[in-house]
Parts: C-alpha cells; structure tokens; sequence
C-alpha cells in the first residue's frame, strides 16, 4: 500500500482505511477533534461506517505519522504537543515552507505551469472566502488546495513526500487564535503573489516569514498566559 500523509495535497481517501485517516485529520482542522482527545475505536468503527481492522490499521498510520499517541492501557489520543514540541515543529516548518515556495517560484516559469498557477490562484481565493465565513473546516480544505498547488508547482519528490508530514496540522489544533487565521491568509497572499511572479527569493522569504509569524503569535499567547498565572498565583 502507497504511504499516505495526514494533509497529502496528491492523495484523497481511497478506501476504509483511508476514510479514517483522512477524516481524523479533518476533524483537528475543523475543531471537531482537539489534542489530548481519546479516539475509541467502536466509535471511530460507527461514525465511518467501517469495521475495527480498518480503524485499527488508521490509528496505526496517524501513529506513525506523529498526529496519534497508542497507550498499551489507554489506547488511541490525539498527540498534545508541549511548547518546546511546538517549537521544534515550527523549525522544521520554516525551513521547509521557505524551501517549498521557492521550488514552487521556479516551477512556475515552466509552459506546464498553466493549470497549477491557476489552481494556486484559486486556492487564494477559496482561502478568502473561508476566512471570512469563518468556517474552519473550510479554511483547512483551502489550505490543503493551496499547499497542493504549490507542491505541484514545485515538481520537487522529495518535498512532496517530507512536507506533508511536518505536523502543523496538531500546531494549529492546539494553539487556537483568532489572530492566526488573518495572519495565515494575509501570509499565503504574499506567498502566492511572490510564486505566481516568479519571485524565487521573495517567495523563500515569505514562506518562512509565515513560519516565523505563527511562532510569535504562540510564544506572545504563552507569555500573556504565563503572566496571568503568575499573577493569579501572587494574589492568592
């Protein structure tokens, strides 16, 4: 069996399995699921209409993709990220982010660019649409439209076989902020608009920018958190 990521822009459920892989995914976009949430295999059986062989071997892929935490005794959870877990997803995600926009700069002068520069042009679109209904579940499937046309810009294997694995999907998840969703629309637009000129170096910086600017905005949370703590801690 071909080896499935959590948010593949070149891959779609194809069968039991996959319905629950991707479906679990889904639901951490869409709020529906949130880190630390147990992930009982009866119930995952009933909602996706598939039997326990099929949810077992999905748990075991979400597993090995780093999104599913397996307890001998207490089972299946989704994966809560510490801060400093946090971190080293987002340095991971900013190399490769910057990397991808580039590769993706340069793919776009090609004659075979046509349609993906247009499906890149749409997935903007589709992201500003989401974003202002406010619609999560929206706003994920946007994404992966976006991140699917700069990947297939790219024409890079590698990046699309290591990217999709970057575990920002449990990032976003677990930090919640309104603010980061105007953040991450305004930053695909520099992307896209660096990408779509052919801007190589732009699109390498804005990609990495957009890593950057997420990672402020959880450490300024955590600081602000922190801070009331310690306060609630001192009046006490």
């Amino acid at each position: 069996m071909p080896r499935h990521t959590p948010s593949s822009p070149a891959t779609a459920p194809q069968g039991a399995t996959d319905s629950v892989f991707f479906g679990i995914v889904q639901g951490l976009e869409a709020q529906t699921l949130v880190p630390g949430q147990r992930l009982v295999e009866a119930d995952l059986a009933v909602q996706f209409g598939v039997g326990r062989n099929s949810v077992r071997e999905a748990l075991q892929r979400l597993a090995a993709e780093g999104i599913v935490e397996l307890s001998r005794h207490k089972g299946a959870a989704i994966r809560s990220l510490s801060l400093q877990d946090t971190m080293d997803v987002l340095d991971v995600a900013e190399r490769i982010t910057g990397l991808l926009a580039r590769s993706a700069a340069r793919g776009a002068a090609s004659p075979q660019a046509a349609v993906p520069k247009a499906a890149l042009a749409a997935a903007l679109e589709e992201l500003a649409g989401a974003a202002a209904s406010g619609d999560p579940a929206a706003f994920g499937a946007a994404r992966r439209h976006f991140y699917r046309a700069l990947l297939e810009l790219s024409g890079n294997r590698e990046l699309r076989r290591l990217f999709p694995a970057i575990q920002m999907p449990i990032v976003h998840a677990q930090h919640r902020l309104a603010s980061l969703q105007k953040l991450r629309l305004d930053d695909y637009r520099r992307i896209g608009k660096a990408v779509l000129g052919g801007q190589e170096a732009a699109a390498d910086e804005a990609g990495m920018a957009h890593v950057q600017h997420v990672r402020q905005e959880i450490l300024q949370r955590h600081a602000v958190a922190a801070g009331a703590a310690a306060a609630v801690r001192t009046a006490a």
